[in-house]
Formats: structure tokens, C-alpha cells, sequence
């Protein structure tokens, strides 16, 4: 292949990583995917593509599309035990974030959410939700009709509005602050206080630092807290587990605020909270090693400041 179709390809490597990391809500898969894309633009007799951008952007879509549908994932996302990968803020595989429709797309709230989706369903929401393609652009895409395109853009923006908290989202400085009154409470055996942090309906999900088969959920404001308190208690058997004494430091994952945990410079795991009208309205857990490596090395990239927990 000549430089001028690899320099191509590259210009759009990150657009298509974002593309793929929305489908699937995985880094590493929406690794394999671009590279796949890759492969194909290769083989392509490029002479004959007349719009480099939408061909790529079609290959990459059916290329998720095909690994959605596959029975293996199939088998893994409906047993129960798939969350999607957190990324830290900054990471380039986020994409676009100039519209709100953009941020929301990439948080884990939405991704999970879109876990609800058909594939197809999915992919309309992400290619004219965080994208902004037209539905004559999609239809071309996934090789459907545009009026097939508007039904599963409202089907889909009708599940996720459905299901998506009421209440005002909160901008950054309010909700780190309330990600430190909650991780106060939490460490300080002020259950009361914890309660109060949370919205009525508030829910948790964690993956079990990758030791359960299941993902554990929690709902009703009691069980979070209960289910808080005994995650943020230190003993000696989570210090064996982690590999070392704990430092949690304060970051954003996903466009929302999170707390990181550290040992020895290694992130162990992540907790993304969603914050809404001043409370926490939902929490995801994940310390599974292998939905941490993207995240972990961008954390070795950044100067992590100073720890709100140390010593944990």
C-alpha cells in the first residue's frame, strides 16, 4: 500500500475508534475493529471508492455490527456480567464531545443503556446521535431504507430518554463536590449521611472485581449504602487482593466523576458516579484487570496529583 492511502486511513483512525468504542463499549474490540477496517482498506481497490470516509465508516459500522451479532458475544453480554470499558477523560478514543448529545453518548450510563439496543437500533442512535449522519447517510451505511433509519433512531431515542434520570445534570465543580461528600461518608462510617447522598432511585453496579460470574446490582437507597460502606471499608484481606495499600484519587471517567484506586501506581479499579440535582444517582464498579488496561495506561501518562484516600 502507497503512504498517501496509510496517511488516509490514519486521518480518520480516531473518528472510526470512537465509532467502534460507542458500538461496542469496548476498547480493546474497537481496537480490533479499526484494525479489521485497516485490512480491508488495504485489500480495497481504492481507485474505484469514491468517498473514502463514508466507505470506511460503512466497513467499520458492519464490521461492530458483525461482532454484536456473533454468538459469542451474544453469549457473553446476556450472561450478565458485561460492563462497559471506562476510559479516562482525555482519551482520544472518547471522540466528540461538542454537543451534549456527543457527551452523553459516551457515558457509561448510555452504554450500558444501549446494551438494551438491537444492533441495528444501536447503530443509527450512535452514527446520528454522536455523529450527527443524516438518515439518507445511514441508510447508505447499513444498507436500509431511510425510513427504516427514522424508526430505529425513535425507537432507540425513545428506550434511552425513557430510561435515563430525571433531574438536572450537574456541571463538573458541583458534581466533583459531591463525589467528595460521598466518598467522605463513605470511608467515615456516616451511613446517614451516605443515605442522604443518594437519589430515591439510585442503582450500583459492579462486576465483583471480576471474581463474580454475575454483575451485582443494588437499588433502593439502604442497599447502596450498605453495599458502599462495605466496598470503601478497608481490611487487610481487600489490601492482599489489590496487591498493596490503596491510593483514591478524584478524576473523570467518561465524561462523568470517578474515583480511581491506585497501587503502586497501577490503577486495581474505578467507581463512575452519575450526578444528579445535587445526589448520586448511579454507580458503576469495575475492577475486572482486563476492563482496566486502557484506562491504567493513560493513568501512567498523567501526573494523578494528590490522593483524597491514602493508605487505604
Amino acid at each position: 500500500m502507497d503512504s498517501a492511502a496509510v496517511d488516509q486511513f490514519e486521518a480518520g483512525r480516531g473518528r472510526l475508534a470512537s465509532l467502534a468504542y460507542r458500538l461496542l463499549g469496548s476498547a480493546a474490540d474497537a481496537e480490533d475493529a479499526v484494525q479489521d477496517t485497516f485490512l480491508r482498506w488495504q485489500a480495497a481497490d481504492r481507485g474505484r471508492i469514491g468517498v473514502p470516509e463514508a466507505w470506511l465508516t460503512k466497513v467499520a459500522t458492519n464490521l461492530c455490527l458483525d461482532r454484536l451479532r456473533s454468538a459469542q458475544a451474544r453469549h457473553e453480554r446476556s450472561a450478565g456480567a458485561w460492563l462497559p470499558e471506562p476510559l479516562l477523560d482525555g482519551d482520544p478514543m472518547l471522540g466528540p464531545a461538542d454537543t451534549f448529545e456527543q457527551r452523553e453518548s459516551v457515558t457509561l450510563a448510555v452504554l450500558t443503556l444501549l446494551e438494551r439496543l438491537s444492533p441495528a437500533e444501536r447503530a443509527v442512535y450512535v452514527l446520528r446521535e454522536a455523529f450527527s449522519y443524516s438518515h439518507a447517510e445511514i441508510a447508505a451505511i447499513l444498507d436500509i431504507t431511510e425510513s427504516a433509519s427514522q424508526q430505529h433512531a425513535h425507537r432507540a431515542r425513545t428506550r434511552v430518554t425513557a430510561e435515563r434520570r430525571r433531574g438536572g445534570a450537574a456541571d463538573p465543580a458541583s458534581a466533583r463536590r459531591v463525589v467528595e461528600e460521598f466518598l467522605t461518608a463513605a470511608t467515615s462510617g456516616r451511613t446517614d449521611r451516605l443515605v442522604a447522598l443518594l437519589t430515591d432511585d439510585v442503582t450500583a453496579v459492579s462486576d465483583g472485581a471480576g471474581l463474580a460470574r454475575r454483575l451485582l446490582r443494588y437499588r433502593s437507597r439502604e442497599r447502596v449504602a450498605s453495599f458502599v460502606r462495605a466496598g470503601f471499608t478497608s481490611t487487610p484481606a481487600k489490601r492482599r487482593l489489590a496487591g498493596g495499600s490503596l491510593a483514591m484519587h478524584l478524576a473523570r471517567v467518561n465524561g462523568t466523576p470517578a474515583v480511581v484506586a491506585v497501587v503502586g501506581g497501577r490503577v486495581v479499579g474505578a467507581v463512575a458516579f452519575e450526578v444528579s440535582d445535587g445526589k448520586v444517582a448511579a454507580l458503576y464498579g469495575i475492577a475486572a484487570t482486563d476492563r482496566l488496561a486502557r484506562l491504567d495506561e493513560a493513568w501512567q501518562r498523567r501526573d494523578p496529583g494528590v490522593p483524597v484516600i491514602d493508605g487505604w
